[in-house]
């Protein structure tokens, strides 16, 4: 039997203090430098918003004041370059909304119905590719949407109109580009961050939940509908939000199928949304016509924050309920 003398004993002990007194000093300065790091992060994002919300107040504001908020938003003429200008943007507003609500409602069912097909149905093989496949469709232009609508839904479109409209003659005919085609394009263009997010909250939902409806003699339809899509909720309204919010700010591709002039938001109108207005007069536009724009695009940023702050306030309140 070998024995160990005390004093060797005693600088091993010292040895391994020293050692794990320097890993604790390491880990204790990569924690603080982490934590200064993603708080200088947090600070650059709230002083960025921060920054963007001063800049369109600050420029927003003085069209306000000049031509007045009620003449602004409740006036239905746009004529900013006329003798006499007017700068109504109501129609603009009901066009944004309603062209984002049937987006909306026409690719909101369908992204969904795709994201749990491929977390609940799919083989794993199929998953695969058809999530590569929307990975894909979620890095296209929004240019490139704006063209294929032009050149392929366009005519699809006016040729539907000519058939619904031939015998009402004081219809003005659009070519194809009005509403109704915004809406499907902005559809297509939601759909990718949609099914996205879903798919990874239903992905989410733990397997308990499953196993126990099954448990209880639940079909798998139902456990999907009834168990699992409830379960999800946060994180489908969440994919909602940014599907709304990427409708809401789509300029390129809305300002080639929609037409771009100022009427009523009727299916087969030619219409102009807020962000159209922004691209396509902010070129040239001078004095007072440049700072109402910054008006509408201060209109805009409010339109997102109040959604978005909207949702947030339901989903909690739920969760509450919930709970």
């Amino acid at each position: 039997m070998q024995y160990i003398s005390a004093e060797r004993y005693g600088n091993s002990y010292r040895n391994a203090e020293k050692k794990r007194y320097r890993d604790r000093s390491r880990a204790e300065l990569v924690e603080t430098v982490a934590e200064t790091v993603f708080t200088f992060c947090a600070f650059c994002s709230v002083l960025a918003v921060a920054s963007i919300t001063l800049y369109m107040v600050v420029n927003g504001t003085p069209a306000v004041f000049r031509v007045g908020l009620k003449d602004i938003l409740f006036s239905s003429t746009w004529k900013p370059v006329a003798k006499e200008p007017s700068f109504g943007i109501f129609y603009v507003v009901l066009s944004s909304i309603a062209g984002t609500a049937m987006a909306v409602i026409l690719g909101v069912p369908v992204a969904l119905l795709t994201a749990v097909f491929l977390a609940e149905v799919a083989p794993k093989k199929l998953a695969a590719t058809v999530g590569a496949a929307v990975e894909l469709l979620a890095g296209i232009p929004s240019v490139i949407y704006g063209m294929i609508g032009m050149m392929v839904l366009n005519p699809v479109m006016y040729r539907l109109e000519q058939r619904i409209f031939a015998r009402t003659p004081g219809h003005q005919f659009t070519g194809g580009a009005n509403l109704l085609s915004a809406a499907l394009v902005l559809a297509v263009m939601i759909m990718p961050t949609v099914i996205s997010i879903s798919e990874t909250a239903i992905r989410a939902v733990p397997a308990h939940l499953r196993a126990s409806s099954y448990a209880l003699g639940a079909s798998r339809v139902q456990t999907i509908f009834r168990v699992v899509l409830p379960a999800a909720k946060p994180g489908i309204a969440t994919a909602v939000v940014l599907g709304v919010g990427r409708a809401l700010g789509e300029a390129m591709a809305v300002s080639l199928v929609s037409g771009g002039s100022v009427n009523v938001p009727l299916p087969f109108r030619s219409v102009r949304f807020l962000t159209t207005a922004l691209v396509s007069e902010m070129g040239y536009a001078g004095g007072l016509h440049r700072q109402v724009l910054f008006t509408v695009g201060l209109v805009l940023f409010v339109f997102i924050m109040l959604i978005n702050l909207s949702l947030n306030r339901i989903l909690k309140e739920r969760e509450r309920q919930d709970d």
